[in-house]
């Protein structure tokens, strides 16, 4: 019998949570003619969020090259939504920072996007809303935790008992 892991796991709802609600996201600022790409979108709100965040961060958060990022910014940066400014700290890197040009389309992004997790988070009250949100905070902050000590990262093989061990055992924290 070939082993299989459980489609319901943490790790993979969150992997198809992620994929969904980034493409639900896409159609909604395709289809909302807000004068910005999707990518452009998701650039400007990690700057609105992190002000005077490096390029290089912002390409860390949003899991893109370099280089992409460099072309949703030139784009941003034409349209008057964004300025690179020198780091004080670091001579060769550039912050970027939202303009006040950028406000009336961060609104209009912040409103899609608002509508798009109301129908989302359909069926949650907010309670429920606060325990999710507390928690995605507590992984995201673990994760960034293996990220500054690798070490912790490293996984032992499991022994032949846990890998004979039935699915359901382990099936809720498999991650994708």
């Amino acid at each position: 019998m070939t082993f299989r892991l459980e489609a319901d796991t943490v790790g993979m709802l969150l992997t198809d949570v992620s994929r969904l609600l980034r493409s639900a996201f896409d159609r909604r600022i395709n289809t909302a003619n807000l004068g910005v790409t999707p990518g452009e979108a998701r650039a400007l709100i990690q700057v609105a969020v992190n002000q005077r965040i490096k390029q290089a961060d912002i390409a860390i958060r949003m899991g893109i090259e370099p280089m992409t990022l460099s072309t949703y910014l030139d784009r941003l940066e034409a349209l008057g939504f964004v300025e690179r400014i020198p780091d004080p700290s670091d001579r060769r890197a550039k912050n970027v920072v939202a303009t006040p040009a950028a406000d009336g389309v961060l609104l209009d992004i912040r409103t899609h996007v608002r509508a798009l997790m109301d129908e989302v988070t359909a069926g949650h009250d907010a309670a429920a809303l606060e325990v999710l949100r507390l928690s995605l905070k507590m992984m995201r902050d673990n994760l960034h935790d293996l990220d500054r000590n690798p070490a912790q990262a490293a996984v032992p093989e499991p022994t032949q008992a846990q890998a004979a061990a039935p699915a359901e055992a382990t099936a809720d924290r498999t991650p994708s």
